[in-house]
């Protein structure tokens, strides 16, 4: 019996022991490796929004052309210049996304063959370390809510106006974390179509008079699903702002205003309780 509970003792601290080892670092060759050639671009595609680059060498050039997409270019004379054979190791370039890290180790051969040099990276979720859980949801996490929103059909909009034959409908209020979620429609019922010039989101006095000293603060939506674009009869998005309070004398303005010469606008008026009365995911 002693000789089994010492066994036991023995495994169960090799297990903690194993724990308290964690490998907390990685190495330049345990990286993934990307060959690169002095006349093809690289584009790394990210499955999230690139918050910060580090590219660790002068032979190598980026930019972002999409929020996701880090294009990589490489500068053939800085290349022979770092490299004294033409080829070898060009150094590391680091993406990080919103709840990411990834690092690949780039190369440079010279007379490399054409099957060998990529065009497109994606990252992997093999190729990622999870960073600290970030305090709002990330980009896809919101895109998935966002799409479950359009997919429920509600009969009775919870606030609705019309002007100039648009009518504008607050279809739901959902929040998750410090933000809210807007599912606001359009129905255009003219034979004309509608232009969106902008679309502005203001805190304003519910009851303004002559009088009063008008105050108006703008919030600008931190993402929304599709662009703004225009609509022959029907247009749908999902708007994410930041969670704010106000008080019962102020609303929420959604102002729509569409392109001159027309320059029809409706404004849609959102109470506070329709915020505080909100669905939750």
């Amino acid at each position: 019996m002693n000789k089994i509970l010492f066994v036991s003792l023995f495994l169960l601290l090799t297990g903690l022991g194993l724990c308290a080892q964690e490998k907390a670092s990685t190495s330049r060759n345990e990286l993934p490796d990307i060959l690169m050639d002095s006349s093809t671009s690289l584009h790394i595609i990210s499955p999230e929004p690139i918050r910060y680059v580090d590219i660790s060498t002068h032979a190598v050039v980026g930019d972002l052309p999409e929020a996701n997409v880090l294009r990589l270019k490489l500068l053939p004379d800085s290349a022979h210049g770092e490299l004294t054979t033409g080829s070898g190791s060009l150094g590391i370039v680091t993406v990080i996304g919103e709840s990411f890290i990834a690092q690949y180790q780039l190369w440079f051969f010279q007379s490399a063959s054409e099957n060998s040099v990529v065009t497109s990276f994606n990252i992997l979720p093999s190729h990622t370390r999870p960073l600290d859980s970030p305090i709002d949801p990330t980009t896809p996490e919101l895109r998935r809510h966002a799409l479950s929103m359009l997919a429920q059909r509600k009969v009775t909009p919870v606030r609705k106006t019309e002007n100039y034959g648009i009518r504008a409908e607050l279809g739901g209020v959902y929040t998750i974390g410090d933000l809210v979620l807007l599912d606001i429609t359009y129905r255009n019922t003219t034979n004309l179509s509608y232009d969106i010039d902008e679309m502005r989101f203001k805190i304003e006095d519910r009851k303004i008079t002559k009088a009063t000293n008008v105050q108006s603060i703008e919030i600008k939506p931190i993402w929304q699903l599709y662009p703004n674009t225009s609509f022959k009869k029907n247009y749908r998005n999902i708007y994410v702002l930041k969670k704010a309070t106000f008080p019962a004398n102020k609303v929420l303005n959604v102002e729509l205003s569409e392109k001159q010469i027309s320059g029809r606008t409706v404004t849609l008026k959102i109470r506070y309780k329709d915020i505080l009365n909100a669905d939750t995911f």
